[in-house]
Formats: C-alpha cells, structure tokens, sequence
C-alpha cells in the first residue's frame, strides 16, 4: 500500500471505532479530501485527531485510543518521510563500503581540554581531510595556539601535509596510502572515505570495488583503480566530462607515490607521535556526548543552515558543561 492509502485505512478504522460508540459524531468530523495528494490526507487526519480529542469521553474507550495512536504515528512517519525528501541540502555519505546515512556530516576540532575550538557543518558525502584547514584557521582566530593536530587517516593527505609544515604544526595523522592523490585533473571531483577505503564521485556514489594495478620497484607507480556501477553513471545528470556514452565501465584510477611522504613516514616511527595518537580517542568521547546526550545524531530540522543551528546550541552547550567542570 501507498502511504496515502495507509493513512486513509487507519483514519477509516478510526471513524469506525468511534461510530461503534457515538454515530452522532458523523456531523463533527472534518470533509474528507478528494485529491490524491498525501498532504492533504495529513492534513485531514490532523483536523479528526483534533475534533476526537476534544471529545474526552471517547478517549477512555481502548479501542479508540489505540486507534487514535496509531493514527498519530502513521501521520508522524509521513512527515517525516516527506520533510527528507524535500531536504535539498541533505547527502548520502558513507560510514563503511557496506552502510550509508543521509544527512549531514559535523567536522570538530577540540583542544586538550576537551573544549571545542571549531566546527564545519558539511553535506554527507564531503571529505572529512578537506576540512582540516578550515577547522585550524578557526581555532587560530577564536585564541587557540596550534602546536599539534590529532586526526586519523582522513586528515592526512598531501596537501594538509603540506599545509602543517608550512605553519610549524605538527601533524599527527597516519598515513593511508590511498589518501595520496597526486597530480590529477579531477582531484577535486572525487573524494577519498576512510572509513569505506573507497573513493566517492562529486554525485555521491561510492566505488564498489578496488584493485592494484603494476608491479614494485620498476621505476613506474604502481595505480589503485575504483570500479564505479556503470548504470548509475549512464543516468548521472553530470556525466559529460566524466562518463563515456557506450562504455561498459567506469573507473577512476590513483597513483600511489610513498616517496612524498618520506618525511610523514618518518615522523611515524617517532616516539613524540606514537604518544600524541593515543589522545585521539578523546574526540571520539566527544562525538559520542553530543549524539547520545544532546541529540545530535539526528537533525532537527531541513537545511544546512536549520543544521548549523542545532550544531552550533549543541557544541555551546558541551562546552558550557566542560568549562564547569574545569573551573
């Protein structure tokens, strides 16, 4: 059944319940809608819920009032559905090869402290190592001195690399070798997910698979090509520039060049790194504190910026709470 036709055979059920009790009822109930429009079936259900809660005796029957509640459910999951749809800002990201959400993603910088210094709010298919710039700018502005930054393989691409020692930071990050993204055309159209290994298209799509391709140690690079789902390019409204029209395949291929990372290789193997690494988990505990006490793993409302909103009375509250306890 369509959601419309859900929402009409429980408000049916409903009206049948309460004529069981009170046929008299039949003049106070709203006109039902003639169009096929699911806003207006909720809109309709809304006006009935309204009138049968103003009649308390009705309320005490059982019959009615699980009538009733399931009703209000029904009308509570449409909206939902529909203010989804509707989120034109919102994206699918990726948290592994095999899970997605949509939605937005909350990017965090914190100081040892525990205290947020910084924040970004991004659609859900963005790059959490494009933000890193941003998220040190902003703590620098707000009073912050950074002397180090902690991140896990996201952050650690070669321009943040780059970036870090241009600023004497340093970073503390773990290199991935298929974050190395070299001197490619398309750098900026397809972003590397840590959490899946997989690369993502500027649509959102995720790679369904990788292989390698060359051998080590004969003076040529050896390449990481990402195989894409062909019949989701061929129907991709950016497709021109980036999809062959009649090519059975679509993949995006990365050099992977270790020797510019010699000195992040190195910087590693420290003991000043291994110590600092072990502090990450605290962002974590972070994340974790905004989600499960204040809400945060939901957005509350549509739009990047009914989203800033939430994140920004979410970190405020987080910090007011930590700056307590140190005081």
């Amino acid at each position: 059944m369509k959601p419309k036709e859900i929402l009409v055979e429980r408000s049916k059920n409903l009206r049948k319940a309460i004529y069981k009790i009170n046929e008299n009822m039949k003049d106070k109930f709203p006109l039902k809608p003639t169009s096929d429009v699911l806003e207006d079936e909720i809109a309709y259900s809304q006006k009935l819920i309204g009138v049968i809660e103003k009649e308390e005796t009705l309320l005490e029957y059982p019959k009615v009032k699980e009538q009733l509640n399931l009703l209000k459910e029904t009308i509570a999951d449409d909206i939902e559905q529909l203010q989804s749809m509707k989120d034109q800002d919102a994206k699918v990201g990726h948290k592994t090869a095999d899970s997605s959400f949509f939605g937005y993603k909350t990017h965090l910088a914190m100081s040892e402290e525990r205290i947020i210094t910084a924040a970004t709010i991004t659609t859900g298919e963005k790059s959490d190592g494009k933000e890193l710039q941003t998220l040190i700018e902003k703590s620098i502005s707000s009073g912050m001195e950074v002397e180090t930054v902690i991140g896990d393989t996201a952050y650690s691409e070669k321009n943040n690399i780059e970036y870090s020692k241009g600023n004497g930071i340093k970073l503390v990050s773990r290199l991935h070798p298929q974050i190395t993204q070299g001197a490619r055309k398309k750098e900026n159209e397809f972003e590397f997910n840590k959490d899946a290994g997989l690369y993502v298209c500027k649509v959102g799509h995720m790679a369904t698979r990788k292989a390698r391709q060359g051998k080590k140690g004969v003076g040529k690079n050896q390449v990481d090509t990402y195989y894409f789902e062909v019949h989701k390019c061929k129907r991709c409204p950016l497709r021109e520039g980036c999809y062959k029209e009649g090519a059975k395949s679509k993949t995006y291929s990365v050099s992977i060049k270790s020797d510019q990372h010699s000195s992040q290789t190195k910087f590693q193997e420290s003991e000043y790194f291994k110590e600092k690494a072990k502090e990450r988990y605290k962002i974590e505990a972070k994340n974790s504190e905004l989600k499960h006490r204040h809400g945060y793993d939901v957005a509350e409302s549509s739009g990047l910026i009914g989203m800033e909103l939430q994140g920004a009375m979410a970190i405020f509250a987080v910090n007011i709470k930590r700056i307590l306890k140190l005081m």
